[in-house]
C-alpha cells in the first residue's frame, strides 16, 4: 500500500507563521496502516464517521472548488476594503488631532479684548480650549496605535490570506492531476495495451491450431506461448493498476481533498478570529467612550456647568458700572418773555387772535390722539401675540433648540420698543389735548377776549395796508419756492441743447450712414427696388452710395469736387464751407455737405446718374439701438451699478433726457459681455412697466447703455423716504405695476432672477418699472439652469429651488415677487433682518416664512403666502397675481 501513497509539498511560511498551533501536516494523508481493511479489500474506516457540515464534506465538488475561490476573491477584497478604511481613519484621525491643536493655539482662552477674565464664559471657554489640547494629544496618539497595531496587523493578514488561496489552488490543481493521471490515463493506457495483448495472443492461437508441420508448428506455438506470457503479465499489471486508481480515488475523495479542504476551513476561521481580535483592537483604540476620552468631556461638561447666566455680567457692571446721568428735564424759558407782554410762562393764550387755531389745534391733536391710540391697540395685540407664540413654542421646544427663538424674541423686544414709542408719542398727544381742552372750558360760551393794541388805529390801518400791498408778493414767492422744492428732481440735469435741422446734422449722426460696413452686408440691409445706403468704403476710404435696383445692389462712390477724398477732419464734421474746391456731387450740381446731397436727391427724385436712371426711394436706417458716445451729453453721476457707473443725460438729436450706464474699461470681456446681456434682453420689450431701452454706445470705451431716465428714483428708496405718506391703494397701485411688468415678461419666457425693490424704479406719476436685467436670462421653456457658486446670488429674494438647485423659473420669480410684495407694505423694511444668508436658507427650508407687516391687508398677505409656496407648480402665475391685485385695490378703500 505504501507503494501508491503520494509525498506531499512542505506546508508554506506564511500559514505556518498563522498557525503555529496547527501544522499543515494534516493537508497530507493519514499512513494507510492506520485504516483496517474491509472483507472486500477496500478501506473500511476513511474520515469521520458522522457527517458534519463543513469545506470537507459539502465543497468537494468542481461547483464547490469555484464557490471557494469566489469566496476567497470576495473576503480579499472585503479585507482590502477595511485596510483602506482603516488607514483613511488614521489620515483623518491625524488631521483631526492637528486641526484641534491649530485651534487651540489660535484661541487665546476666550480672553478677548474688553472682556473680564473673571467672566465665567470666558473662564469656562479657556477650559475647553485647554481640554481640547489634551483631546488632540490623546487622538494623535491613538491615530498612531491604529497605524501600528490594528492597520500594520491586518496587512499582514492580507498578505498570509493571499498566499492560502494561492497554495490552496496549487494544491487542489496537483490532486486533480494525480487523480486524473491514476484514475484515467494510467487506466486507459493498460486498457489499450491489454486490447492489443488480446488480439496478438489470439491471433497467436489461430497459427499454432492451423501450423501442420512439426517445425512451423513448434515456431508457432513458441509466438502463442509469448503472447500467453505477455497477456498474463500485462493482466497482473492492469488489475495491480486498478487496485491503485481504485484506492487512489478513495485517498482523493475520502482523505486528500477532504483533508485539503478542511485543512482550509480551519485556515479561514483562524483568520476570521484573527480579524475578530484585530477589529476589536481597533474598536478599543478608536473608541470615544475610553475613561480618558470621557474624561477629557466630564471636565468640558463642569466647565460648561459652571456657567451662571444670571451672574455672568456681575464683574463686568462692577468695573463699569455708575450712576445714571440723567439730563435735567426741559422747563420754560421765562426769559423770552422779558420783553414780551400779555403773555404768561407755560399758560396758553386764548384770545380773540388765537381762538380759532386753539380750536383747529384741539381737533387735529384729537385726530392725531385717536390714531396714536389705534397705533397703540394695534401694537399691544401684536406684543400679546408675540408673547402667546413664544409661550406657546416654548413649552414644545426641546431647551437646546431654544436658539431658534432668539429672532422672535429680538421680534418681541422690537414690538415693545415700538409699542413704548407709541405710548410716549400718545402720552404726549393726550398730554397738549388736556391743556387745550381745559383752556377752551375755561372760556365757556363766553367770547375770547379782546387784545389790547399798543398803536393808535391810523398806525394799525397804514400797517394792514402795508401787509396787503407790500406783503403779499413775498408770502407768494416763498409759497412758490416751497411747491418748487417739493417737486425739484433729485438730481441736476444737464441744459438744453439746441436742436439742430436733419439736414443739417453731421454725417455720423445721419440714420441713412452706416459707417464702415462690410460690402456683403450692405446686400442684405437692401430688400427693396429703390432702398439705399451710405457707407465708408473700407479698401479706398472713400464715400459710397449704395443702392437697390432691379434686384441687384449698385454701388456709386461720391465724388469730391477736386478728385481727391477730403482732409480728416471734414471727413464727418459738415457742412463745410462751400467753395468750389469741396462739393459733393454724383453727376450735375455740388453740395457742401453729404446729407444735402442725399436730400436733394430724395426731394428732386433726380436720377444717380443719365445712365443708370436709378432713383433714391427709401434711406434704410442703421439699428435704432446704435448709438455713439458724440450722441451723448452726460451730467452728473446719480448712481452706481455692479459694472461701473450711472449717469443723467440727454440726447443731442431731441434733448431727451436719458439715464446712462457705463461699464468699467477695466472689466474682462466676459463681464462686459454679461454687461451687454440687459440691453440684448431689453431690445425685444415695450411695456409701460418696463424700463425702456434707448440704444448701446460700442464704438470706444467705456461701453454705455442707454436707457429713459426714471426721475423719482428706485422703488426701496422711495418705500424708506416716502411711505410714510403714501395710501394703501397707492402702494397696491404700485405692486400691481410690479405684477403687470412680471406678467409681460413671463409670457416673453423671460426670467429676471434678481426682482427686488431695489431694482424697481418709480417715475413722477408714481408708475413702477421693473429695471436692472443683468441677471435675466430667456429660455424657450421658461426654466435656467444655473451653474457655479452664490457669490452674487440676492439669497433672500431667491426660491429654495434656485438656491440649492440652480433651477430659475417664472416659478422662482414669482418666489422674489412675494418678497417685494413684503418690503412694499413694510415700507422698505429688510427681510429676514436678524439672519444671515445661510441662517435665511435654513429657516426657509424649515418651513420658515416672513410674518405680515403692519400695513399690509389680510388678502394681500394670503398672496404672499402662495407666492412663498415650496413647490414651485404651487405658486400662482404673474398673470394670476395681477387680477388678484387689481381685484383687491378694487375693494379697498
Amino acid at each position: 500500500m505504501a507503494a501508491f501513497q503520494r509525498d506531499r509539498p512542505p506546508p508554506p511560511a506564511c500559514l505556518r507563521l498563522l498557525l503555529a498551533r496547527q501544522p499543515l501536516a494534516s493537508l497530507s494523508c493519514p499512513p494507510v496502516s492506520s485504516f483496517c481493511l474491509a472483507p472486500s479489500g477496500g478501506l473500511s474506516s476513511l474520515g469521520p464517521q458522522e457527517h458534519t457540515m463543513g469545506f470537507s464534506s459539502e465543497l468537494c465538488s468542481p461547483q464547490g472548488h469555484g464557490a471557494v475561490q469566489q469566496m476567497q476573491e470576495a473576503e480579499l477584497r472585503l479585507l482590502e476594503g477595511m485596510r483602506k478604511w482603516m488607514a483613511q481613519r488614521v489620515k483623518s484621525d491625524r488631521e483631526y488631532a492637528g486641526l484641534l491643536h491649530h485651534m487651540s493655539l489660535q484661541d487665546s482662552g476666550g480672553q478677548s479684548r474688553g472682556i473680564s477674565p473673571q467672566s465665567p464664559i470666558s473662564q469656562s471657554w479657556a477650559e475647553i480650549t485647554s481640554q481640547t489640547e489634551g483631546l488632540s494629544r490623546l487622538l494623535r496618539q491613538h491615530a498612531e496605535d491604529l497605524n501600528s497595531g490594528p492597520l500594520s496587523k491586518l496587512s499582514l493578514l492580507i498578505r498570509e490570506r493571499q498566499q492560502l488561496r494561492k497554495t490552496y489552488n496549487e494544491q487542489w490543481q496537483q490532486l486533480q492531476q494525480e487523480l486524473n493521471k491514476t484514475h484515467s490515463q494510467d487506466i486507459e493506457k493498460l486498457k489499450s495495451q491489454y486490447r492489443a495483448l488480446v488480439r496478438d495472443s489470439a491471433q497467436a492461437r489461430r497459427k499454432y491450431q492451423e501450423a501442420s508441420k512439426d517445425k512451423d508448428r513448434d515456431k508457432a506455438k513458441d509466438k502463442y506461448v509469448r503472447s500467453l506470457w505477455k497477456l498474463f503479465a500485462h493482466h497482473n499489471r492492469y488489475v495491480l493498476g486498478v487496485r491503485a486508481a481504485q484506492l487512489h480515488h478513495q485517498h482523493h475523495h475520502r482523505l486528500m481533498l477532504p483533508g485539503l479542504l478542511q485543512s482550509l476551513q480551519d485556515l479561514h476561521q483562524e483568520m476570521a478570529c484573527i480579524l475578530k481580535e484585530i477589529l476589536q483592537e481597533y474598536l478599543e483604540i478608536s473608541s470615544l467612550v475610553q475613561d480618558e476620552v470621557v474624561a477629557i468631556h466630564q471636565e468640558m461638561a463642569a466647565a460648561v456647568a459652571h456657567i451662571q447666566p444670571e451672574a455672568e455680567y456681575q464683574g463686568f457692571l462692577q468695573q463699569y458700572g455708575s450712576t445714571p446721568d440723567v439730563p435735567p428735564c426741559v422747563t420754560f424759558d421765562e426769559s423770552l418773555l422779558e420783553e414780551a407782554e400779555l403773555l404768561e410762562p407755560g399758560e396758553l393764550q386764548l384770545n380773540e387772535l388765537t381762538v380759532e387755531s386753539v380750536q383747529h389745534t384741539l381737533t387735529s391733536v384729537t385726530e392725531e390722539l385717536a390714531v396714536a391710540t389705534e397705533t397703540v391697540l394695534s401694537r399691544q395685540e401684536v406684543v400679546t401675540q408675540l408673547q402667546h407664540e413664544l409661550w406657546t413654542e416654548e413649552q414644545t421646544t426641546h431647551p437646546r433648540e431654544r436658539v431658534q427663538l432668539l429672532g422672535k424674541k429680538q421680534v418681541l423686544q422690537e414690538a415693545l420698543q415700538g409699542l413704548q414709542v407709541a405710548l410716549c408719542s400718545q402720552a404726549k398727544l393726550q398730554a397738549q389735548q388736556e391743556l387745550l381742552q381745559a383752556k377752551l372750558e375755561q372760556l365757556g360760551p363766553g367770547e375770547p377776549l379782546p387784545v389790547l393794541l399798543l398803536q393808535d388805529d391810523r398806525h394799525s390801518t397804514s400797517s394792514s395796508e402795508q401787509e396787503r400791498e407790500g406783503g403779499r408778493t413775498p408770502t407768494l414767492e416763498i409759497l412758490k419756492s416751497h411747491i418748487s422744492g417739493i417737486f425739484r428732481p433729485k438730481f441736476s440735469l444737464p441744459p438744453l441743447l439746441q436742436l439742430v435741422p436733419e439736414v443739417q446734422k453731421p454725417l455720423h449722426e445721419q440714420l441713412w450712414y452706416h459707417g464702415a460696413i462690410p460690402r456683403a452686408e450692405v446686400a442684405e440691409l437692401l430688400t427693396h427696388s429703390g432702398d439705399f445706403v451710405v457707407r465708408e468704403s473700407q479698401g479706398k476710404q472713400e464715400y459710397v452710395l449704395s443702392v437697390l435696383w432691379d434686384g441687384q445692389p449698385r454701388h456709386f462712390i461720391i465724388q469730391y469736387a477736386d478728385g481727391s477724398r477730403p482732409p480728416q477732419q471734414w471727413r464727418l464734421l459738415t457742412p463745410v464751407p462751400p467753395t468750389p474746391q469741396n462739393l459733393y456731387r454724383l453727376e450735375g450740381d455740388g453740395f457742401p455737405s453729404i446729407p444735402l446731397l442725399v436730400d436733394h436727391l430724395l426731394r428732386s427724385q433726380q436720377p444717380l446718374t443719365k445712365k443708370s436712371g436709378i432713383i433714391l426711394n427709401r434711406a434704410v436706417p442703421k439699428d435704432k439701438w446704435a448709438l455713439s458716445h458724440e450722441d451723448l451729453v452726460l451730467g452728473e453721476q446719480i448712481g452706481r451699478g455692479n459694472f461701473g457707473e450711472v449717469f443723467s443725460g440727454r440726447l443731442r438729436a431731441d434733448n431727451t433726457l436719458v439715464a446712462v450706464k457705463s461699464c468699467r474699461e477695466t472689466l474682462p470681456p466676459d463681464l462686459k459681455a454679461k454687461f451687454l446681456q440687459e440691453a440684448r434682453i431689453l431690445k425685444q420689450y415695450s411695456h409701460p412697466n418696463i424700463v425702456r431701452l434707448i440704444g448701446v454706445c460700442t464704438q470706444k470705451q467705456p461701453i454705455y447703455i442707454v436707457m429713459e431716465l426714471v426721475q423719482g428714483g428706485d422703488f426701496l428708496t422711495f418705500l424708506r423716504t416716502e411711505g410714510a405718506r403714501l395710501r394703501v391703494k397707492t402702494l397696491l397701485q404700485m405692486v400691481g405695476d410690479a405684477a403687470a411688468g412680471m406678467e409681460y415678461l413671463e409670457s416673453k419666457c423671460c426670467i429676471h432672477r434678481d426682482l427686488a425693490a431695489r431694482n424697481c424704479l418709480v417715475t413722477e406719476k408714481n408708475v413702477l418699472k421693473i429695471s436692472d436685467f443683468g441677471m435675466s436670462r430667456e429660455e424657450a421653456d421658461g426654466i435656467y439652469a444655473a451653474s457655479g457658486g452664490l457669490r452674487q446670488v440676492p439669497v433672500k429674494w431667491t426660491a429654495p429651488e434656485a438656491l440649492n438647485y440652480g433651477r430659475y423659473s417664472s416659478e422662482s420669480d414669482v418666489w422674489s415677487f412675494g418678497i417685494l410684495l413684503w418690503e412694499t407694505f413694510s415700507l422698505g423694511a429688510s427681510p429676514y433682518p436678524n439672519l444671515s444668508n445661510q441662517q435665511t436658507r435654513e429657516f426657509v427650508e424649515k418651513g420658515g416664512r416672513l410674518p405680515c407687516p403692519e400695513l399690509c391687508p389680510d388678502a394681500v398677505f394670503r398672496l404672499m403666502e402662495q407666492c412663498w409656496a415650496s413647490e414651485p407648480g404651487q405658486r400662482p402665475s404673474f398673470s394670476t397675481i395681477y387680477q388678484e391685485l387689481q381685484s383687491i385695490r378694487k375693494r379697498h378703500r
